[in-house]
């Protein structure tokens, strides 16, 4: 079969698709990889995995309808040249155009996949603001139109078919849920070294939805009675996000002996294994988080927040705990626990192994995934 995976931006095919490729290129499928955005090199690393890379245009970010209407066109006429047999689309933009565009080219069967819901469904203290609510209520418009063309919509959690299609009363034909995209173990793993001063570890762009603030006013809480405690986060700072960590809050709190940042690391996985909890308190909403994913593979126990998709990670009391979005203190409460309990973390780090070998391999994943596509 010719199947056509419609994603955004180049590194996502080999970063978090390789192993999904490889496999449908070992069935003897042809693969056609489209992309929005690309360099030279991540178009060579898309065909290593023996895919047909193929650009088109797409205004991630962007709100106006006459340049989408133009790229949907572009892109239907790109499709309907190579005439596939399905067309699978994923993260949002992907899924309402795509979709749109396999349906304008004739594909037979489109399957589409939303990884969470994203920053416009994602609630905030102070309540959204009026640009945001704006935005979901185009977003919605736009699946209300899109998704019933899919023959299939795949979500990674439970609460996101009910909060988007329950919510919204957006009719589809059928829904899957997935459970995590899964990665691959070998390059994940177990290690069940630990070091010897209580380490935790945070690993995400520097957002406020991710839960920066709640981690560095966490970390305060437990430095005033565990001084030695060690804090590290991993992420890159954003300044054009609304409350995202700025360079100067980042510096202050490393001059204070808060937290240490190495700035960009290519090697996440020792990071993670020379910690000792990994520590996730975002409210953003996500599909299931992929850095929570590794710390789980590696063996280390995990704090999250109790909303949609981190919530898949942990079951409170065997490989971590969940706890409230925007509570540092209660966030601070279970960063104590382990520094008292030294001995739970080997115990509920194993546990977090055991959990990513039975729901987060991606072989597992991936042969899931393939059969709710039908092939």
């Amino acid at each position: 079969m010719k199947i056509l995976l419609i994603g955004t931006v180049a590194s996502s095919f080999y970063g978090f698709r390789a192993d999904l490729i490889k496999v449908l290129v070992k069935k003897g499928h042809c693969v056609y990889a489209f992309t929005s955005e690309y360099s030279k090199e991540g178009l060579e690393k898309i065909k290593s995995l023996g895919a047909i890379p193929v650009t088109y245009e797409l205004d991630r970010g962007g709100l106006n309808p006459f340049t989408d209407i133009r790229s949907t066109y572009l892109l239907a006429r790109k499709i309907k040249k190579i005439a596939p047999d399905m067309v699978f689309s994923y993260f949002s933009k992907p899924v309402i155009f795509g979709t749109l565009a396999a349906k304008m080219a004739k594909v037979p069967r489109t399957v589409g996949m939303l990884e969470g819901l994203g920053y416009t469904f994602t609630d905030q203290r102070g309540g959204l603001n009026k640009k945001t609510r704006l935005i979901r209520k185009i977003q919605v418009g736009l699946y209300k139109i899109s998704l019933p063309q899919l023959d299939k919509l795949i979500f990674l959690n439970p609460d996101d078919p009910k909060d988007l299609l329950d919510k919204y009363s957006i009719r589809v034909k059928k829904v899957e849920v997935l459970g995590g995209i899964g990665l691959n173990l070998e390059d994940y793993p177990y290690s069940d070294y630990y070091p010897e001063v209580t380490t935790f570890i945070f690993i995400a762009r520097l957002l406020a939805e991710k839960g920066i603030h709640d981690y560095m006013a966490a970390a305060r809480i437990v430095k005033n009675t565990y001084p030695d405690t060690k804090f590290i986060v991993l992420g890159a700072i954003d300044e054009e996000a609304l409350g995202a960590l700025t360079e100067l809050e980042l510096q202050q709190l490393i001059e204070q002996n808060i937290v240490e940042y190495p700035g960009h690391v290519n090697n996440v996985s020792d990071w993670i294994a020379k910690s000792s909890v990994f520590v996730l308190p975002s409210y953003y909403r996500e599909g299931v988080p992929r850095s929570t994913q590794e710390a789980l593979a590696i063996g280390r126990p995990v704090i999250t927040t109790d909303v949609p998709g981190c919530r898949e990670t942990v079951i409170d009391g065997l490989n971590g705990f969940l706890v409230e979005k925007w509570n540092p203190q209660h966030l601070a409460e279970k960063m104590i626990y382990f520094i008292e309990h030294p001995e739970q973390i080997e115990k509920m780090g194993y546990e977090s192994y055991r959990i990513a070998k039975e729901k987060f391999d991606v072989d597992k994943v991936n042969k899931l995934l393939l059969e709710i596509m039908g092939l």
